[in-house]
């Protein structure tokens, strides 16, 4: 048993993932449930033997130096994996997420109609959130691959690990790994302003530096697309303000309310019928209300925009799941375990 076979393994079953730890055989997560291959049991030996067999000298020195390790790997015509190395109490481990080769478009991920007109606004901040593991970077390769199939543009996207491999079309892509490109987001994502960009695409802002410069991109002509790890709009827009000093917040309020173009959050749930995951959505758009809020920090008053805001494209998390129950791709329980105000949920 090699590690190819697995990956192979991983696709012909259309899991999501494979694990490689001590103890158990390989695991595969296929529709958001764990399956143990019929493998024997892993070794500690056989855990590194495994994974070590896949890394360059150079990734063995960064991993036995810093204990993680993220990096891509290509099984060529085939699939890509994004690929996280860890320790688990003594033993080398791993994490491999399967990335199609196919970039999906965004009507195929089921997002609305208004999601395309956001990322044809030729300027401003588009972000996508949501937890690990729900989609967000396959979300921001479909917006990309929008733009390169309609517009002539200079895409830069910074990366970690690079996932979706995007060719030029109308567009040119440019995508950095960090590690390999570049040191950092931040590094990469301040030079990248003088290499004539239209769209900059950030993999995850997730320090103060990186958000600021993407905000003062937004702000300066250029269209940025960007993931963060919260859970809904309101949430969004409060991270991004609490990151910074309170000397600072005013001031960013501003730069937020002139450049958010919109945020779009994501939950993947279990269908219904078993056979896979559907994608559950909530859409806030950058309308003058909207913008006036976070400008005064009414952001507790967010969720009540977007509830009467359906004209402009917008829609709660409730709204989503409750459109994705009446089709009969979720069940009741599922609905309700993920919406945030039951209350709103029954009335709708």
């Amino acid at each position: 048993m090699d590690l190819k076979e697995l990956l192979m393994l991983c696709i012909e079953k259309k899991a999501s993932d494979l694990h490689i730890t001590e103890n158990e055989p390989p695991i595969l997560r296929i529709h958001g449930k764990l399956h143990r291959t019929e493998n024997k049991a892993l070794s500690r030996d056989d855990t590194k033997r495994l994974i070590y067999a896949i890394l360059s000298n150079q990734q063995k020195e960064i991993f036995e130096k810093d204990l993680e390790l993220d990096f891509s790997l290509a099984l060529p015509d085939i699939d890509r994996f994004r690929v996280n190395v860890h320790m688990q109490r003594g033993s080398v481990e791993a994490a491999f997420r399967r990335i199609p080769l196919k970039i999906p478009s965004i009507d195929d991920l089921g997002l609305p109609p208004i999601v395309k007109d956001l990322a044809r606004k030729p300027n401003g901040l588009l972000l996508v959130t949501g937890p690990t593991g729900v989609g967000k970077t396959t979300t921001l390769a479909a917006l990309v691959n929008m733009i390169n199939d309609e517009r002539e543009s200079l895409i830069v996207s910074i990366e970690d690990p690079i996932e979706f491999i995007h060719k030029n079309k109308k567009s040119v892509v440019k995508q950095r790994e960090v590690y390999s490109d570049t040191h950092t987001f931040a590094d990469a994502l301040k030079h990248t302003l003088r290499q004539d960009p239209n769209v900059i695409v950030v993999g995850e802002m997730r320090d103060l530096e990186t958000i600021s410069t993407a905000l003062t991109a937004a702000e300066t002509g250029h269209l940025v697309l960007a993931t963060l790890h919260t859970p809904d709009a309101p949430q969004t827009i409060q991270r991004i303000i609490d990151v910074f000093p309170p000397y600072q917040q005013q001031q960013v309020k501003l730069q937020l309310s002139d450049c958010m173009q919109g945020v779009v959050s994501q939950l993947l749930l279990p269908r219904a019928d078993g056979n896979g995951l559907v994608l559950a959505n909530e859409i806030m758009v950058g309308t003058p209300a909207i913008k006036n809020l976070i400008r005064e920090q009414e952001i507790a008053q967010i969720p009540t925009i977007m509830q009467t805001g359906f004209q402009f494209g917008m829609k709660t998390m409730d709204r989503s799941l409750k459109e994705l129950y009446e089709q009969k791709l979720i069940t009741l329980d599922v609905a309700v375990s993920k919406v945030k105000s039951t209350d709103e949920f029954r009335r709708l």
